[in-house]
């Protein structure tokens, strides 16, 4: 069984999304992420750390230092570790990139795509717009990492920028493109139908680059199609709160995942003490129970009400789904369905590979290594 591990910093600001500002970081001492890969190690199962935020690269000393000891406690026969940064990419630099290949760091790199859309929230301590400041360093992690992900966060004041935005990320290099909304945000009617405009767009995007056999992932299209091809399948794989995932905060308290790092009622144990299997299986009980307002749902398998952590973001309750989120995957799951209907018909190669063969990663990887090589 796999099994999650998340080391978090736990930022103070009231932004919504990270400044690069040590005074304002909880930061996770050495003894704590030692405690907590022990922890882990002693599951016997495969675990995937990961250096979370904050921004984890202000604390560049502290994953190597626990890459160092999870590759000790590897030849010790005490576990197998694999590992993944999640960065705003402002520190991100050569010696950094060249640690990441040698020890097999997977690096996600948070980027909202033009400028009037990511410097409306992604700025420094200074309060200034770190778009300029990303360029060369979006360029130094495909340069070493070409499949690296890059995640977008859409949020009412940038929704009209969103399918620019996507087509920016694109043609910087990025492949694959993880874009969610902030659900927290106070979305109205208005910024919704904006919304499903950008969603058409995207959809012509999308069919556009299968059609010239592009290879790419996009998030919100590739999900919803995933929902209704594999059916079963994809319910079996929906958020297991604290089951697979646990996320550590800074003093060791354990959580059942980072949206509620820092939350006592959400605490299900201690890097000191470990698991409180009687709290982990109460929380993950009480977010598995079919929402009663989602009951009668058409669309209820293939929507992401489930997701205690997104409905805790949200509306402040697990139990209470977002009548945003309901709104967006009303909009989303027809404009998705569309999109596949129409690539299905004309057995589009791209699309039948990458949606009906479960080999198609593998074989994608194969043949992108083989025109690597001859290209060199």
């Amino acid at each position: 069984m796999h099994y999650t591990l998340h080391l978090t910093n736990q930022c103070n600001m009231a932004c919504t999304y990270c400044y690069v500002n040590k005074d304002q970081v909880i930061s996770m001492e050495r003894e704590t992420a030692v405690k907590a890969v022990n922890m882990a190690a002693e599951a016997k199962n495969s675990t995937g750390i990961i250096f979370f935020g904050g921004e984890p690269l202000m604390q560049k000393n502290l994953i190597y230092e626990t890459v160092e000891y999870c590759t000790w406690l590897e030849k010790k026969h005490r576990g197998r570790f694999h590992y993944k940064v999640t960065t705003n990419g402002l520190l991100l630099d050569e010696a950094f990139m060249e640690f990441s290949l040698q020890e097999h760091i997977f690096i996600a790199f948070s980027h909202d795509g033009i400028r009037e859309a990511h410097d409306k929230h992604r700025v420094d301590n200074k309060g200034k717009g770190t778009f300029e400041k990303l360029a060369g360093k979006i360029e130094l992690l495909l340069s070493k990492r070409p499949y690296a992900p890059v995640l977008m966060v859409v949020s009412p004041d940038t929704v009209e920028f969103y399918a620019e935005s996507v087509q920016y990320l694109y043609q910087s290099g990025f492949r694959y493109l993880i874009c969610s909304l902030n659900y927290a945000a106070a979305w109205t009617d208005r910024d919704l139908k904006k919304l499903k405009i950008q969603y058409e767009k995207l959809a012509a995007f999308y069919l556009d680059r299968t059609r010239a056999e592009n290879k790419f992932y996009l998030s919100p299209f590739e999900v919803k199609i995933s929902s209704h091809i594999n059916g079963k399948t994809y319910i079996r794989e929906r958020c297991e709160l604290g089951k697979k995932q646990i996320s550590v905060g800074p003093d060791g308290t354990l959580f059942p995942c980072v949206q509620f790092v820092g939350e006592k009622e959400f605490a299900m144990g201690h890097v000191d003490t470990g698991i409180n299997e009687k709290r982990r299986e109460a929380l993950y009980g009480f977010n598995e129970a079919e929402k009663e307002d989602c009951s009668r749902c058409a669309i209820k398998s293939r929507c992401n009400h489930h997701c205690g952590c997104l409905n805790k973001q949200a509306t402040g309750s697990m139990e209470k789904v977002s009548p945003v989120l309901c709104a967006h995957e009303r909009i989303l799951v027809p404009i998705a369905d569309r999109l596949a209907e129409k690539l299905y018909q004309k057995r589009n190669p791209l699309f039948i590979q990458k949606h009906y063969n479960d080999m198609y990663p593998l074989l994608s990887l194969i043949e992108d290594q083989k025109t690597t090589h001859k290209s060199n």
